[in-house]
């Protein structure tokens, strides 16, 4: 079973590897090692996102997202995403910064530096504003309980969020920007920080919203799909489960569509604190976007989503924990095996701390049966 459905991500997975060593060393081997373990580590929420309203979908519908999705997902937001970057930040044509790359890469390394406080602020902000969004929403889960729960109160007051990412921006331009690092030595880059900054903020609100129109659609339709089948029913009538589906799967689609790439979105601009070889990156997050099918494919098969609950929890922190370094790094250099480290470690902490629950779970439940089967032998 799990050979069988992530065979392809296996196989990705050590080709690029191999190419990577092969191609430019040991040291772009162990880039794009984490850059992937990074981009599947961010991915499980999205392949658990995925799994849940992909459920619902009939089997057209689910192969359509798992093909043309993939390749939007992949090609489109992992691959062109990156060099449309580049492109943006340093003032050249996307074809320009490819062949940059390829042919010159000390005056693309010199553009790139000199684009990257502009890049930091827009990933930072866009970043940031996913971790706080996550930690002042309340949820029955919680797992670092002592600063999870007073958080969740304080989320309770309108536009927080965006509050406290403008302050955060307005430090950094008044801080960091001021000496923000260039090819040539330092420079003030005030006013370039807060611009990239509010674009990356007002990114984020387009995407929620736009996520945020097609669930509303996406639940008229369920709405409007219940009423006719309970008339059906009440007429005697047959009801079509695969019509039904194939009635809201559009919406389904689109929104699929966009919350991959609000996704997608994080570990893009997040690989950015850790390289800025489009060409590396594009492998890790090549190979991480294919666990995201491969989990999405397991998690719909298996029918389970919540057996490791902390690990939402994990990935998010290391949302955060990425766009603090990506803030720093506009002034100061940060190793990327401390940036692809601090993710790993997050990653690694939530996944124990739900095996933990989980085993503890499983002792309850234990305790539990004796207490009843010694409570019957008694009444015997």
């Amino acid at each position: 079973m799990v050979l069988k459905t992530f065979g392809w991500s296996f196989a990705v997975t050590a080709a690029g590897l191999a190419f990577a060593a092969w191609q430019w060393g040991w040291e772009a081997f162990g880039v794009v090692l984490i850059l992937s373990i990074l981009e599947i580590s961010l991915s499980f929420d999205n392949a658990v996102v995925n799994a849940g309203i992909l459920k619902k979908m009939n089997a057209f519908w689910q192969k359509i997202f798992l093909t043309i999705g993939i390749l939007i997902a992949v090609f489109g937001m992992r691959l062109v995403f990156p060099v449309v970057i580049v492109a943006i930040s340093a003032k050249v044509g996307p074809i320009e910064a490819v062949q940059l790359a390829m042919d010159q890469p000390q005056r693309y390394e010199a553009l790139v530096t000199d684009a990257h406080a502009a890049i930091a602020a827009f990933g930072g902000m866009f970043l940031l504003m996913i971790f706080l969004d996550f930690i002042f929403e309340e949820r029955e889960i919680k797992w670092l309980r002592w600063l999870e729960r007073p958080l969740a109160k304080l989320g309770k007051v309108d536009m927080l969020s965006v509050c406290i990412a403008l302050i955060v921006l307005l430090l950094t331009a008044m801080t960091f920007a001021t000496h923000a690092h260039t090819s040539t030595g330092y420079a003030d880059k005030s006013a370039t920080v807060l611009l990239s900054g509010v674009a990356g903020l007002i990114t984020y609100l387009v995407v929620g919203g736009l996520s945020g129109y097609f669930e509303n659609k996406l639940e008229e339709e369920e709405e409007r799909e219940h009423e006719e089948e309970e008339k059906a029913r009440k007429q005697g009538k047959e009801v079509s489960a695969v019509g039904l589906a194939g009635k809201a799967a559009f919406f389904l689609f689109l929104y699929l569509e966009v919350l991959d790439a609000s996704f997608s979105f994080d570990g893009v601009i997040g690989a950015f604190a850790i390289t800025n070889h489009i060409f590396w990156m594009a492998l890790g997050l090549g190979i991480g976007a294919m666990y995201v099918r491969s989990l999405t494919v397991y998690l719909v098969r298996q029918g389970t989503l919540d057996e490791y609950v902390y690990l939402e929890h994990g990935a998010h922190y290391a949302i955060g924990a990425l766009a603090v370094i990506l803030l720093i790094t506009i002034q100061h250099e940060i190793s990327e095996l401390i940036t692809g480290g601090v993710g790993v470690l997050l990653i690694a902490a939530s996944f124990l701390s739900s095996v933990r629950r989980n085993k503890a779970l499983a002792a309850a439940e234990g305790k539990a049966d004796a207490s009843d089967k010694n409570e019957v032998s008694s009444g015997v």
